[in-house]
């Protein structure tokens, strides 16, 4: 499932990628993270692969259980919930900062990535398409400036990814994700906070709702 990595950051790099695979649905919900397996996969020690789940635990990925291990969190449709409503006010804030320090550089690389979200949908490549509409967002938070912002985004998205891979999709038409954008990107164009608010307050409460209710439906 892994492969070895370089020495530099050991711990960062090895969170990241159990990170991406739980994110991914490589590692499912309750699983064992194995020290010695990963510690081989990864061509390590097993010392920074317990140091990366300590620190996937502090993000809230993986929990620990005395004298049994570390074991992916299992995520229910009320921890959904909440991210989603955390997700909606560290993104109306974002935005707010972009669209005072976006110019049309930043705005054509937004739209060029709702248009490879157009792409995608008519490819049916749905996962890699869920992975782009991530990507659209955090470069929203990415223009606002603020690097602990983005962090939090960041630990946030890998939350959200995770769920949306258990439930195996977001909208029965994969065109109404991208669909969806398109109100932000006009609001960010016209510089008019009231409807960038609104528009994102619509885009991830729908989303919020669909989440949550195909999460509890196909009782992951």
């Amino acid at each position: 499932m892994f492969s070895a990595l370089e020495t530099t950051d050991l711990v960062q790099q090895i969170a990241r990628e159990i990170g991406n695979a739980i994110a991914e649905g490589r590692l499912k919900p309750g699983e064992r993270l194995t020290e010695l397996k990963l510690s081989r996969e990864f061509g390590t020690s097993r010392a920074p692969v317990r140091e990366a789940a300590r620190l996937l635990e502090s993000q809230g990925l993986v929990v620990s259980s005395p004298r049994r291990g570390f074991f992916v969190r299992t995520l229910t449709a009320d921890d959904l919930d909440d991210i989603y409503e955390l997700r909606l006010g560290l993104e109306i804030h974002a935005a707010d900062l972009a669209m005072q320090r976006i110019g049309d550089t930043e705005l054509d690389v937004l739209t060029e990535q709702v248009n490879k979200l157009f792409k995608l949908a008519d490819a049916g490549s749905i996962e890699e398409q869920i992975f782009e509409d991530f990507t659209f967002h955090r470069m929203l938070c990415a223009f606002a400036g603020n690097a602990r912002l983005l962090k939090v985004y960041d630990d946030l998205a890998v939350e959200m990814r995770t769920g949306i891979t258990l439930i195996g999709k977001l909208y029965d038409d994969p065109h109404r994700i991208a669909e969806t954008h398109r109100p932000i990107l006009e609001a960010l164009e016209k510089r008019d906070r009231a409807e960038l608010n609104e528009a994102l307050r619509h885009h991830i409460g729908v989303a919020q709702e669909h989440v949550v209710t195909l999460f509890k439906d196909t009782g992951v």
